[in-house]
């Protein structure tokens, strides 16, 4: 059953200053201890900042890999490149500046992180991946993403236990080695079986994962009823020490 296999799991700016030119006194009338205010030259306009600010943690690597046009990141930070534990945070951009909406304690693979994901290695692989596409067992929470309910396709296993039994209650997909606009479940890869796929954010079971990253229920709803697809969304994932780079 491909759900089965899926457990994997995403900027701020300055703003620019004009100048302020002096051509009136406090009242408001033309100086006279020199030429009108219209014939003096006007000085040149502070440069708008070469570069914006950006999400917290995130270095020049990674942050290259952001499309301009996204406006919307799930940043995922692991406690260590061997450490199933993460924090994930939402930032959105509003205007100039990108704010830090919401954040939840997560997991992550279980064996940690790496920059060379392969199937069954039990590590969520490190990189800048769309969101496009989500799912789940349940009803559609008001998902901005496109949402496919099948309690059949998202099923846990049988012999799961208690703990994993609503893993796949609410499902986003995060576009590694996958086809856009497929349902998360869609067994299409890319790049070849052995880079593995289904990687998901999904609903925490208490633990670390086989690739995805996991977070509460609470967490699932507000990025599937906030992650707008006209905003670009993205999911920034890895261990600190590497995103910092």
């Amino acid at each position: 059953m491909a759900a089965t296999v899926a457990c994997g799991v995403l900027l701020s700016a300055m703003t620019a200053c004009g100048a302020i030119t002096k051509g009136t006194s406090s009242g408001g009338a033309a100086e006279t201890d020199g030429p009108p205010a219209s014939a003096r030259p006007r000085p040149a306009p502070a440069p708008r900042p070469a570069s914006v600010s950006r999400v917290p943690g995130i270095g020049d690597m990674m942050w290259e890999q952001v499309p301009a046009a996204t406006r919307q990141v799930v940043a995922v930070y692991g406690d260590h490149e061997d450490s199933p534990d993460a924090l994930v945070v939402l930032y959105e951009r509003r205007g100039a500046n990108w704010e830090r909406t919401a954040d939840w304690r997560a997991h992550n693979g279980r064996l940690g992180w790496t920059t060379d994901h392969h199937m069954d290695d039990e590590r969520s692989p490190v990189g800048v991946f769309t969101l496009s596409d989500a799912g789940g067992t349940l009803d559609d929470p008001g998902s901005l993403l496109r949402y496919r309910q099948d309690a059949h396709a998202f099923a846990s296993p049988t012999d799961a236990d208690e703990s994993h039994q609503h893993d796949f209650d609410y499902v986003i997909a995060i576009d590694y080695n996958r086809l856009r606009g497929t349902p998360p479940y869609d067994w299409s890869r890319p790049l070849g079986e052995d880079k593995g796929g289904g990687i998901w954010l999904h609903l925490d079971h208490g633990d670390g994962t086989s690739g995805c990253v996991t977070l509460p229920e609470s967490g699932m709803r507000t990025l599937l009823r906030t992650l707008d697809p006209l905003r670009r969304p993205v999911v920034v994932m890895g261990d600190r020490e590497y995103l910092r780079r």
